[in-house]
């Protein structure tokens, strides 16, 4: 069918929309020294949607014949909610948009892939205390459509490809666990020529073995980029997601805009429209533009991400953070590029400010509930008298974010992004979801051990 034909198909009152895509996941997995798993899936569907009630129905389809029932059965759902939402906030935009890697994985052979995977792997158990290996070469091409009887009409393509590891190494009873990713935007160039940061990482991975257990209780702390990344994406960037506000007066009070959080110094921002990281894209899955998004400017709540919902809601902008995991699901309020922006300070004026603390390197997951957190990390250097000495290991941080917030102290000058993505919500695992930072230091950070 083609777009011509998808538009006419368009109920013209209410609100409606229709997203269509083409879905191409290319993954090649390793356990050990082995390739486990070689495989391609190609899916094709679409997701419509429709507002003549108190909520949007929404129903989702594999064959473009069935368009009709999908707008029926939208319908009826979007009427069974009582009200009459409108919408008042939303964008119209007609523009294509192509991807152009310097080197475009989808021109290189699976089997060049498998060697690249296969090399890499050889490089990692060529070490004698690294017992074990999971590896994950992905590569996700779509193209999307998305229509309404508005007038919008874009086309996008969206390309990630990426290598992820979990490294395990083991000495007597004693193991350690670490992660390494690589490439994470769309260009293959980004996934060759790796072996110096697989050396270094296996080499970390077994200087663990020798690390003693960090004794748990309150440190000054820096975190690295890659935690800090975490941090400000799990504990705070959830919060910012603006249809978490609806409906909880607490959370919504609590997230005032114009509220104090942090000093002066500190600043978050949301900005898919970086180039190269894994939540760069230029339009959300409502085709709404994205936008760089200040949500903390020096230190005050600034903004939030929205939908055309959610904004419509609270009466404020779409940022163009509507997103899905693919057709199977409607567009929920998601994260792009989330990172804490550059301070003035160099990592090395922050350890020297510390008498008796810890730099952490490492993320290695964690979990939030409300505005409390716990991070697992993948070790640490002891900081003593403003020099790192020996390293730590089985750590994890904990606290209150709102107090954590208030005791970030300095905020340093390099900032990078992890090279991973990912993030779950509303039971949809987004892959297309990035986070960055600088390294901070915090003070009186809870640290527990093992």
């Amino acid at each position: 069918m083609v777009v011509s034909e998808l538009k006419r198909a368009i109920p013209s009152d209410g609100f409606c929309d229709l997203r269509y895509q083409e879905y191409e996941l290319t993954t090649i997995k390793g356990t050990k020294k082995e390739i486990d798993t070689v495989a391609v899936i190609k899916k094709s569907g679409g997701n419509v949607r429709v507002l003549t009630g108190g909520g949007f129905g929404s129903f989702c389809f594999t064959d473009t014949a069935d368009l009709p029932l999908a707008f029926k059965e939208a319908r009826y759902a979007s009427d069974l909610i009582k009200g009459n939402k409108v919408l008042d906030q939303y964008e119209v935009n007609v523009d294509t948009v192509k991807v152009q890697p310097e080197m475009d994985p989808r021109t290189i052979d699976i089997s060049d892939k498998r060697s690249l995977v296969s090399h890499y792997i050889n490089l990692f158990m060529s070490y004698d205390e690294i017992v074990n290996l999971e590896t994950e070469y992905y590569e996700q091409f779509t193209e999307t459509l998305i229509l309404n009887n508005k007038g919008t009409e874009v086309s996008q393509e969206e390309l990630i490809v990426g290598i992820n590891f979990r490294i395990t190494s083991k000495r007597e009873a004693l193991t350690q666990i670490t992660r390494l990713s690589l490439g994470g935007g769309e260009n293959y160039l980004d996934l060759l020529d790796k072996e110096a940061e697989i050396h270094a990482k296996a080499k970390q991975t077994i200087d663990l073995l020798d690390a003693v257990p960090v004794v748990g209780g309150n440190y000054d702390v820096v975190l690295d980029s890659e935690v800090s990344g975490l941090f400000i994406h799990e504990a705070f960037g959830h919060l910012s997601e603006s249809d978490s506000l609806i409906g909880n007066e607490t959370l919504a009070k609590t997230m005032t805009l114009g509220s104090e959080f942090a000093s002066e110094i500190f600043n978050v921002i949301d900005d898919p429209t970086l180039y190269g990281y894994p939540g760069s894209y230029t339009y959300d899955h409502e085709g709404t533009k994205a936008k760089k998004t200040y949500l903390i400017k020096e230190g005050r709540l600034s903004g939030r991400l929205h939908s055309m919902e959610s904004a419509s809601q609270l009466g404020e902008i779409p940022t163009g953070h509507a997103r899905a995991k693919h057709f199977g699901f409607t567009p929920i309020v998601r994260m792009g590029n989330i990172y804490i922006d550059k301070g003035q300070h160099t990592l090395k004026e922050m350890i020297s400010s510390i008498d008796n603390g810890l730099y952490l390197f490492g993320a290695a997951g964690g979990q939030t509930s409300g505005d409390t957190f716990t991070f697992a990390v993948q070790g640490a250097y002891k900081i003593e008298n403003g020099e790192l000495t020996h390293m730590v290991r089985d750590l994890a941080l904990t606290g209150h974010l709102f107090s954590t917030l208030k005791n970030i102290e300095m905020v340093g000058d390099e900032l990078s992004f992890s090279r991973s993505g990912g993030c779950g919500k509303g039971g949809q695992i987004l892959i297309k979801s990035g986070k960055g930072s600088v390294p901070i230091k915090i003070k009186n950070m809870g640290i527990g051990g093992k």
